[in-house]
């Protein structure tokens, strides 16, 4: 059955009959994409048709227009239809009454409707009052009445648009930017409004209208393309969810991936991201050149009054480097420039035009994308300066490479781009894809040059220090065995390379090391050494790390962070520099800590003190980070079985976020009996003010004496935590590192974040008879990676056999 058939069986069976055959329409398996667009517009054309046609029957001078994404003829399955009912002016009554006729049945099906009812003159107002009726009208078309006075309103509202285009497109620009600022950028988001987020389709559209206007277009290859990918994965949004929604949802991803025949929601995401890319650079060239024309337009009369005449002013162009001039606020390329006898050429206008500040001209990038060369190999020394002078220049840095990447130079020049281009990443703690994510993390390492003796290293580091990602297994194994081909092809000698194989393979080391390890113990601090080898690599590690965190997202990197990373380095240096650490000695108790043992063994009950942390040095600190360190919790308890989640349980109770934790038994001074256990904790509150020191020992009383059912009060909270529906974390792991240190039993807990999770672990710890020295809390993201020191009652390290038991226990328990 042709889409007419299925229509006039729709007309003549009423409202059921266009339900049916929508329905059938839009099951069909072998219709999808543009073809069923269409024809969902047709069959809808057709019934309104008949629906006017019933109702206007002797009504003259009024017809039926469907604007916006209906007028273009893009019907989504759960698509509003944009209607305009325009009418002379004449018989009124009438005209409400066919309204009326046409909304009605519409509403009756569910169907929503964004409509108005105007005459010729009244739409015109409306649209130079509200822009988003405008750029509705522009795609007006004609469904059914008087062909003329539907005819007669697109050319109005056309040579409206193009008269006042001066004053409305920069309006239009400045929404379109606030709207980016509220919804993000498409080509980033896990969870994108494919409709409002920047490079989505609200944005195609206005390129039709800047288009319209005639003063600028956008660059057509691949618009199109990019467009009908983004409309294909919304009709499958629509058509698995059942509603009319925008948003492509982490619940949705996998079901709207099988929709389209695609293998998973990672392949969905890219396909989406490579789409928005597009959108998203059209935007910034046809933004641009918006700019440049009214500007000009501004311009030309003067410079004309002063020439005397109407002779054209020739446009000035400033050398910039051999073959590159900027020209009219863009970088060119100068009218000598050979590309197709220049291979270095577009990595010298690109690290022109970042050092300038300046955007890549459009026809500058496409013209050495044709006539590209390949470089020797190795690459000479000039293009490895210009790509490590790019890298280095900042900020401009993302829009210059952006520019390349449109058109296919980046992976022209390092291949094993393409592998981690628009790749995403499903980690709460990221919010670029990997590629993006590369780029910032140069970006962040320029600031940082003039910190380490070799900024060149640093910065192609920072580029490649995640290239990884696209192969399988461990990123930072897989990295750095690309990095070394890669680093001997751009033309570095063998020690460099080994020194970038080993920033790769090692760039998450420091950040891991001293935010799960204890740095008392020299096991720690030695194996640090042994994987970094050189003061030199050890001064970039530090460089590449904070970089890394800086441009990941704002919950990788803290003042905490940033303090514990510098404490390992300057242990690790030392280290380096031929000092051996030595064995940590049992500190003699502070004063404050035996007044707190003795009032312990007094009352016979847990006292505690509140104390604020010292900030680190400005120089560790992360820019314009003002997260304080937290507050240090000093209590004392005689000692006593279940110390540690009676402990972990009050503080989450109270919503308090543990950093560190070590445990120790104190010496009292001659004349007092009793045992004491010392706990010192770093401690901050989720949100608020922390909680006065009465109330938790009050609650910590309670705890200990079994009063107070913590398990019971934190299961009714973990019962109400948000949790993503559809989102499934992976299992609870504990492992055991025997060669982590000499002194403990390193146990490593990595499972999801949750009220009470530091609890549990302390009771299921606590039930295995073992005794917990420190603890090392560290949560990227919704993933706790927390480890535990851990000894015998005797104090010593648990034999392996034990260890392993320990751990498996413990992963049981946390998986129940």
């Amino acid at each position: 059955m042709t889409s007419t058939d299925v229509s006039k069986d729709a007309e003549g069976s009423g409202p059921s009959g266009y339900a049916a055959a929508r329905l059938r329409l839009l099951t069909e398996e072998a219709r999808s994409g543009p073809p069923r667009r269409a024809a969902l517009a047709e069959l809808t054309d057709e019934w309104l048709t008949g629906l006017f046609a019933a109702g206007a029957e002797g009504l003259r001078g009024v017809s039926l227009v469907a604007v916006g994404g209906y007028g273009r003829g893009e019907l989504s399955p759960r698509s509003d239809l944009d209607l305009l009912l325009l009418h002379d002016g004449g018989d009124s009554k009438a005209v409400a009454a066919l309204a009326d006729r046409i909304w009605y049945p519409v509403w009756d099906l569910g169907l929503a409707l964004d409509h108005s009812v105007r005459t010729p003159a009244e739409a015109r107002r409306t649209a130079g009052e509200d822009l988003k009726v405008q750029l509705g009208l522009l795609d007006a078309r004609h469904i059914a009445g008087d062909l003329g006075l539907t005819a007669g309103l697109r050319t109005s509202v056309l040579a409206d648009w193009r008269n006042q285009a001066p004053k409305r497109l920069p309006e239009l620009q400045e929404l379109s930017a606030e709207r980016a600022e509220r919804q993000g950028e498409l080509q980033y988001l896990l969870e994108p409004d494919l409709k409002e987020a920047r490079g989505g389709l609200r944005d195609a559209t206005i390129l039709r209208a800047v288009a319209a206007s005639w003063l600028a277009d956008a660059p057509r290859e691949g618009l199109d393309g990019a467009r009908r990918r983004l409309l294909d994965v919304r009709d499958a949004l629509h058509l698995t969810t059942g509603r009319a929604t925008d948003r492509l949802s982490l619940q949705e991803q996998d079901q709207v991936a099988a929709e389209l025949g695609l293998l998973d929601a990672d392949t969905l995401l890219r396909q989406v991201y490579e789409s928005a890319r597009v959108i998203s650079y059209a935007s910034d060239v046809t933004w641009r050149e918006v700019g440049r024309v009214l500007r000009a337009r501004a311009v030309r009369p003067r410079l004309r009054a002063m020439l005397g005449g109407g002779a054209k002013p020739t446009a000035e162009r400033s050398p910039l480097a051999e073959g590159v001039v900027e020209q009219d606020g863009e970088v060119v390329l100068a009218r000598a420039a050979r590309p197709e006898r220049d291979p270095v050429l577009p990595l010298r206008a690109a690290a022109a035009a970042a050092q300038a500040g300046l955007p890549l001209s459009l026809h500058a990038v496409r013209r050495m994308a044709a006539n590209v060369r390949p470089l020797p190999t190795p690459w000479p020394a000039e293009a490895r300066e210009q790509l490590v002078t790019l890298l280095g220049s900042g900020r401009p840095t993302v829009e210059v490479w952006e520019a390349l990447e449109a058109e296919g130079l980046i992976t022209h020049f390092l291949p094993d781009w393409e592998r981690v281009r628009c790749r995403p990443q499903r980690n709460a703690v990221h919010i670029w894809t990997v590629d993006r994510h590369l780029i910032e993390t140069a970006v962040r390492a320029s600031e940082f040059t003039r910190r380490v003796h070799r900024p060149d290293l640093l910065l192609v580091a920072a580029l490649l220090h995640d290239i990884g990602k696209g192969w399988p297994g461990d990123h930072s194994v897989a990295g750095e065995i690309i990095v070394k081909d890669v680093a001997a092809r751009i033309g570095f000698d063998r020690d460099d390379v080994t020194v970038l194989s080993t920033l790769v393979r090692h760039h998450l080391l420091l950040v891991e090391t001293a935010t799960r390890r204890d740095l008392e113990d020299p096991a720690t601090v030695r194996s640090v050494a042994e994987a970094v080898g050189s003061q030199g690599t050890l001064e970039l590690l530090h460089a590449l790390t904070e970089a890394d965190a800086l441009a990941t997202g704002p919950a990788a990197w803290s003042s905490w962070r940033g303090s514990l990373v510098a404490d390992l380095v300057k242990r690790v240096g030392a280290v380096l520099a031929g000092d051996d650490p030595a064995e940590p000695e049992a500190a003699a108790p502070t004063a404050e800590q035996e007044r707190l043992a003795i009032e312990a063994i007094a009352t016979g009950s847990p006292v505690l003190a509140l104390r604020a942390q010292t900030e680190p040095p400005a120089e560790e600190q992360a820019p314009g980070d003002p997260e304080p360190l937290g507050v240090e919790l000093l209590i004392a308890v005689p000692d006593q079985p279940g110390v540690l989640p009676a402990v972990a349980g009050v503080l989450a109770m109270h919503r308090l976020t543990v950093r560190t934790a070590e445990l120790s038994a104190l010496d009292l001074p001659d004349g007092v009996e009793g045992a004491v256990l010392l706990l010192n904790w770093r401690v901050a509150a989720e949100y608020g003010s922390l909680p006065q020191a009465a109330r938790l020992r009050a609650d910590l009383v309670r705890a200990l004496d079994g009063s107070l059912d913590i398990a019971g009060r934190l299961a009714e909270r973990d019962a109400a935590y948000p949790r993503r529906r559809g989102v499934v974390a992976p299992p609870p792991r504990v492992t055991v590192h025997p060669a982590a240190s000499r002194l403990a039993t390193v146990i490593e807990v990595r499972a999801q974040d949750a009220p009470g999770l530091l609890f549990r672990i302390g009771r299921a710890l606590e039930d295995a008879g073992v005794r917990v020295r420190s603890a090392h809390v560290s949560t990227p993201g919704a993933n706790a990676v927390d480890a535990f020191y851990v000894t015998g009652p005797e104090g010593a390290p648990l034999p392996g056999e034990e260890a392993a038991a320990v751990a498996r226990k413990l992963e049981e328990t946390l998986r129940g």
